[in-house]
């Protein structure tokens, strides 16, 4: 698979209609606004990228000098030879005082503090520019092969708990489910998934959310509780690719359900789901999407706010680089072609238990495309 390139045009067009001289960003391993920049997976040791005089440069850490001349997809590497400063801040004016630059340079608003103290104190005036992520908002072709591997690793992860749930049994312990003569709980169906996405390429990152039962309400759920029988078992995958891009699927299981409210919720969310990425395409608006996802939701008698029951949560974001980035559903935003969202809604109810499934596609021209199926099993299969 080709490796994701940026191109730096964008750059270009944001310094020319804002009259200013470059673009500075300051970061480390973490900053996914500079992983997209310079496609560099370095330390976490922070480091600088200097976009002047039409030139990408980065200046590299101590240490990763060769990595970031095989990895960067801009024009020059700078290594701590190079330089004279100490810091990142520092050596970016140095690059920017080689090109005789002066004036308005644009940041991130993430760019650190005393990053921007020492490009202020070297004379430039700041402004501040979402321009980065605006452009991670369509994805080019490489991009999507990039988002696709992630999520055929995620499917393989959701795969492994679908495999597990549906070995797992309770006889003998009560409603408390065991598997393989050890007692289920969300922290060891967390680990069966997470290396299964190892085996995959793909790294968690701590992403994986496995919650059961009242747990299930918390989205970002990373305690232990016993998995049990007839309770909704939530299983939520993000993993992060080789090339730094995530993965995003979620499904919800029963074992041994009695269909009652678990049953009933997960009709409405998939129905909600459903009604949700009819509403793609090129052009759409981002709230519109949310609204038909709440509305079909309340059509099932569940509330659709923002509470502490029912769908209480927005219907999708963005994936790209981040685990979340825009657009995110709602919002004012027009969906375009080669945008990829997570569509992700969800019923929640605190006595109960919670239902959220979640698919990753990417926006056409007509409408949208899976970028790896997964079936949707209320009853997980063997």
């Amino acid at each position: 698979m080709v490796a994701p390139e940026t191109t730096f045009a964008f750059l270009y067009d944001e310094l020319e209609a804002r009259d200013a001289t470059g673009f500075v960003h300051v970061g480390g391993r973490f900053d996914d606004t500079l992983r997209y920049l310079t496609r560099f997976s370095g330390p976490e040791e922070r480091y600088a990228f200097v976009f002047v005089g039409g030139d990408a440069v980065l200046c590299a850490p101590s240490g990763f000098e060769r990595q970031a001349k095989r990895e960067f997809a801009g024009d020059y590497v700078y290594t701590p030879d190079d330089l004279r400063a100490d810091t990142p801040g520092g050596r970016a004016v140095e690059v920017l005082e080689a090109y005789d630059a002066d004036g308005t340079l644009l940041v991130p608003q993430a760019v650190p503090h005393d990053a921007a103290v020492r490009l202020e104190r070297a004379g430039f005036a700041l402004e501040s520019t979402d321009v980065v992520a605006r452009e991670r908002v369509v994805k080019d072709p490489e991009e999507i092969e990039a988002l696709r591997k992630a999520q055929a690793a995620a499917a393989a992860g959701m795969r492994r708990a679908e495999t597990v749930l549906a070995a797992a049994d309770a006889r003998g312990d009560g409603d408390a489910l065991r598997f393989e003569g050890e007692r289920l709980t969300t922290t060891s169906l967390r680990r069966e998934v997470d290396a299964a996405l190892v085996q995959e390429g793909a790294t968690p990152r701590e992403n994986t959310v496995v919650a059961a039962g009242g747990a299930c309400t918390d989205r970002h759920f990373r305690g232990d509780v016993p998995v049990r029988s007839g309770e909704t078992v939530v299983v939520d995958v993000s993993p992060r690719g080789p090339h730094g891009y995530h993965g995003a699927l979620t499904r919800t299981f029963v074992v041994d359900s009695e269909g009652g409210w678990e049953r009933r919720a997960f009709l409405a969310v998939e129905s909600a789901q459903q009604a949700g990425l009819d509403e793609l395409a090129g052009g759409a608006d981002a709230s519109l999407v949310h609204e038909e996802t709440a509305a079909e939701i309340g059509a099932y008698g569940f509330p659709a706010g923002y509470g502490d029951t029912g769908f209480t949560h927005g219907a999708g974001y963005g994936v790209g680089v981040s685990r979340r980035e825009n657009p995110r559903l709602p919002s004012d935003a027009r969906l375009e072609p080669g945008t990829v969202l997570a569509v992700e809604p969800g019923v929640y109810d605190p006595a109960e238990g919670g239902v959220r499934l979640g698919d990753l596609v990417v926006v056409t021209d007509e409408g949208f495309e899976y970028l790896r199926e997964y079936p949707r099993e209320f009853t997980p299969r063997a």
